[in-house]
């Protein structure tokens, strides 16, 4: 066997010096050959971002690494940092989640390129270096010359990842690290991203390390994955052994709590807590606290990870005792369906929306038209889902419904009053919409008060509504999104993304309304914590009779939560209906395309392809 491209041994990260030094990887340990794809899976705070950015020695200040990182044959940790310059970029490329934050804004897109280019001798030239970034450009999909020309804030979200993956290719890098490349995008723009880097490196030959939290993603696209939690390395496979028999129970707890694109469930299985700190946990097993089969046994000690299987390595000192048991648990979770959907029919829509367009004014006094003549309903007690790609007009037609963006023409109705011009309403009615229609944004901590208490924003939303802000009512709100009493004294910034999301449903809920626009509430959370989350969302719905539209552009997490299904395409429903109806049998070529564009591995939503339960 050829030697290894990558070889890590023992890495481990920490912050912090002398007594005030935390750790935040323990040692990790990782080989990858020539041409090969390693996927690093785990939740926030696991240290998948940091160990990548080790690898390429680009730790943020006050964050060091220990062990050994050796890159066809350099000691990358100890090479003085003007060879390592020579390294970086030209043989180890990496990309980050926000492509905005890797480019200079006030570079134009095609300068990035170049900037990378002229490092090398044979585009010394300014001729030869455009004709080059161009050929750059072409290879990444992006064939509009007006592009190079463009300015960073000037491209869609998909647009700038293809340039920052031009600008990272350019050096014709032997190792690319893509950090979540792809999580901010919409399903389509993913897919493209993804296909285009599986495509490059398989021309090129050149090894891959992608650092997601998509279990989909990653099983679709990679030879290994390594399962990284709380700074410990907890499972190791080939990716199709780790999907169908997952060794560990964080391994498997992940995959169960991932919505499945192919049917809908009663429940979702959700991994219950939350992610610990390296330091809380250490000295035994990381995931013990979380764990159904945790025993004693499993604090006395930290597990190592041992070789179970040719290729397969686990931390689970209890894995022959339950394998059978978590083997019989995923045979459960792929064999059950939820009932069918009882679609509300007759009783008058507490939404209805007619004709709605809105359009705003553009660059050179164009217009631009997000949304054209859109027309839907939203039952008693019914979730309805709006689905398209980034720019389709979805956010826009929420932010109509709930009184943030006034539409050009069409109609709004909510609880009978028409509420297409929030201007035009009475106090009385303005004060009883408000009232009945609430929304939930896809970045809680962007719509919370970072100096403010979860006790003080509740008391706010209560007082705004008219009703008394009692610390019964405020412990009643806590506790129906289910976070202990004892929250209500924390800020933003000591809470955790789904405990974020929660107080924001919270006070949602402060104004007793009876629908809720669900703005892509969920994208931004990990797979279990999302999990947890869409089951809080169903409780809640079967608890107070509430009416959702979900806005997503995540179509398994569509199938799970909605009834009905409208399909938005550049600002016009393309196709509408039961939500299984358009999800097993799509009409419209772009509902295909969404669908299609799922991440699916050889194996998935084959239960013959997982080992029997005993």
């Amino acid at each position: 066997m050829s030697e290894p491209l990558l070889s890590v041994r023992g890495l481990s990260i920490s912050a912090g010096a002398g007594a005030q030094r935390v750790s935040i990887t323990t040692g990790t340990d990782l080989a990858l050959g020539r041409g090969e794809t390693l996927a690093i899976v785990g939740e926030s705070g696991s240290g998948k971002s940091l160990t990548a950015r080790a690898i390429a020695r680009l730790l943020p200040p006050g964050v060091s690494a220990e062990g050994s990182v050796h890159f066809d044959g350099h000691d990358v940790l100890r090479l003085p940092e003007s060879q390592m310059q020579r390294l970086r970029g030209r043989r180890i490329a990496l990309i980050l989640q926000d492509p905005f934050t890797m480019m200079n804004p006030l570079m134009r897109a095609g300068a990035h390129i170049e900037e990378m280019l002229a490092r090398r001798p044979e585009f010394a030239g300014r001729g030869a270096r455009a004709q080059e970034m161009r050929r750059r450009l072409a290879e990444v999909g992006i064939t509009d010359e007006d592009v190079a020309h463009r300015m960073p804030f000037q491209l869609s979200g998909g647009m700038c990842q293809r340039v920052a993956l031009a600008a990272a290719l350019a050096g014709d890098p032997e190792l690319l690290i893509a950090d979540e490349p792809s999580t901010a995008l919409d399903v389509t723009t993913q897919a493209e991203i993804m296909r285009l880097i599986k495509r490059v490196q398989e021309t090129r030959g050149m090894s891959l390390i992608l650092i997601t939290h998509d279990l989909r993603l990653a099983f679709s696209t990679c030879d290994r994955v390594m399962v990284l939690y709380a700074g410990s390395l907890l499972e190791v496979g080939d990716g199709a052994g780790v999907e169908n028999d997952p060794f560990h129970p964080y391994t498997l707890g992940l995959l169960l709590s991932e919505p499945p694109a192919e049917k809908r469930v009663p429940r979702l299985i959700a991994i219950r807590g939350a992610v610990p700190r390296l330091g809380e946990v250490a000295g035994r097993c990381s995931f013990a606290d979380r764990c159904d089969w945790a025993i004693d046994r499993c604090g006395a000690g930290k597990p190592s990870l041992s070789e179970i299987a040719p290729g397969r390595a686990t931390a689970c000192i209890r894995r022959s005792e339950i394998a059978a048991e978590m083997r019989a648990l995923r045979h459960r979770a792929l064999d059950v369906v939820g009932p069918p959907l009882a679609i509300a029919t007759g009783a008058r829509p507490r939404v209805n929306v007619a004709s709605l367009s809105k359009t705003f004014a553009g660059r050179r006094g164009r217009e631009v038209q997000a949304v054209k003549g859109v027309s839907l309903s939203i039952g008693l007690g019914e979730s309805v889902g709006l689905v398209g790609e980034s720019g389709s007009g979805k956010t826009t037609l929420g932010r109509c419904l709930v009184g943030l963006e006034t539409p050009t023409s069409g109609g709004i109705e909510i609880g009978g009053i028409d509420a297409s011009d929030f201007a035009r309403l009475t106090p009385s009615d303005r004060q009883a919409t408000r009232q009945a229609i609430q929304m939930v944004f896809q970045d809680p901590y962007a719509t919370l008060n970072p100096r403010h208490s979860v006790r003080r924003c509740l008391s706010e939303a209560l007082r705004a509504a008219g009703n008394e802000a009692s610390e019964a009512r405020i412990r009643d709100l806590i506790g129906d999104v289910g976070l202990p009493e004892d929250f209500a004294d924390r800020r933003p910034s000591s809470l955790s993304g789904g405990e974020r999301q929660r107080v924001a449903v919270a006070r949602a809920l402060a104004v007793g309304p009876k629908i809720i626009v669900c703005d892509e509430p969920v994208s931004a959370l990990d797979v279990s914590v999302q999990a947890q989350i869409l089951n809080l969302f169903k409780r809640l719905q079967e608890e107070h009779g509430l009416s959702y539209l979900f806005i997503t552009h995540d179509l398994a997490v569509v199938r799970q939560v909605v009834d009905r299904l409208y399909v938005l395409y550049l600002g016009e429903i393309v196709e509408s209906g039961p939500t299984e109806a358009v999800m097993s049998h799509p009409q419209h070529p772009y509902t295909r395309r969404l669908i299609d564009s799922i991440p699916r591995s050889a194996a998935a939503g084959r239960s013959a392809s997982v080992p029997p339960a005993a």
